[in-house]
C-alpha cells in the first residue's frame, strides 16, 4: 500500500474533492425539507378541481365562499400529509430545512390572507385569483429552495398562472385556479410521490 508521501498531487487533489463532494452533499441533505407530501398534494388538486368545477354551476356570490372551504379543507389535510410523511420517514419537523421551508413559504400566505380581505373590501373580486396564485407561488419558489428540486418549479407555474389570471375576468380566474390548485398541485403532487418517498 503506497503511503501518503508516495502519492502524487493529483490523487491527493481527487480524494479531497470527493471528500468535499460528499461533506457538502450530505450538508444538502441535512438543509432540505424533504417531508413535501406528494399523496397529499394529489389531494388537495382534486379538492381545487371540485371548487373550480362546482363554482362553474353556482351563483358568483358563492364563489369565494366555495374557494375558501376548499382552501381549509387542502390546508388542513396538507398538514396531516406533511406530519404522516415526516413521521413515516423519520424526518424531524425541526429540523434547520424545516424550519427553513417554513419561514420562506409561511409570510407569503399570510400576505396572500391579508390582501384577499383587502380585495374583498374593495370589491375587486376579480383581482382575487391572480393575487391567490402568485402569492402562492411565491411562497412555494421559497420554499422550494429548501426543498426537493422539482418545487421551485411548480411555483413559477403558479406565477405564470397568477399574472395571468390578474387580466382576466372572474370566470377565467375561476378557471385559472382549478388549473393551478388543481391540475398542478396533482401533476407535481405525483411527481413528488413517485420520486420522494410519497
Amino acid at each position: 500500500m503506497a503511503s501518503p508521501a508516495s502519492k502524487s498531487p493529483l490523487e491527493i487533489h481527487a480524494h479531497a474533492t470527493s471528500n468535499l463532494r460528499f461533506i457538502r452533499d450530505t450538508m444538502e441533505r441535512a438543509s432540505t425539507f424533504t417531508a413535501v407530501p406528494g399523496w397529499g398534494g394529489v389531494f388537495m388538486g382534486l379538492t381545487a378541481l371540485l371548487a373550480s368545477f362546482i363554482c362553474l354551476y353556482l351563483p358568483k356570490e358563492w364563489w369565494l365562499s366555495i374557494w375558501l372551504t376548499c382552501g381549509m379543507i387542502a390546508l388542513g389535510f396538507g398538514s396531516l400529509a406533511i406530519f404522516e410523511k415526516a413521521r413515516r420517514n423519520g424526518a424531524p419537523l425541526d429540523s434547520p430545512g424545516a424550519r427553513k421551508f417554513a419561514l420562506a413559504f409561511a409570510p407569503p400566505l399570510g400576505v396572500g390572507a391579508i390582501l384577499t380581505v383587502a380585495l374583498i373590501h374593495a370589491g375587486a373580486y376579480r383581482l382575487i385569483p391572480g393575487a391567490l396564485l402568485l402569492l402562492y407561488g411565491i411562497s412555494v419558489l421559497g420554499g422550494g429552495a429548501f426543498s426537493v428540486r422539482v418545487i421551485p418549479i411548480m411555483g413559477v407555474c403558479f406565477i405564470a398562472l397568477g399574472s395571468v389570471a390578474l387580466f382576466v375576468p372572474l370566470l377565467w380566474g375561476n378557471i385559472l385556479m382549478g388549473v393551478g390548485f388543481g391540475l398542478l398541485h396533482i401533476v407535481f403532487g405525483a411527481i413528488i410521490a413517485r420520486r420522494h418517498g410519497g
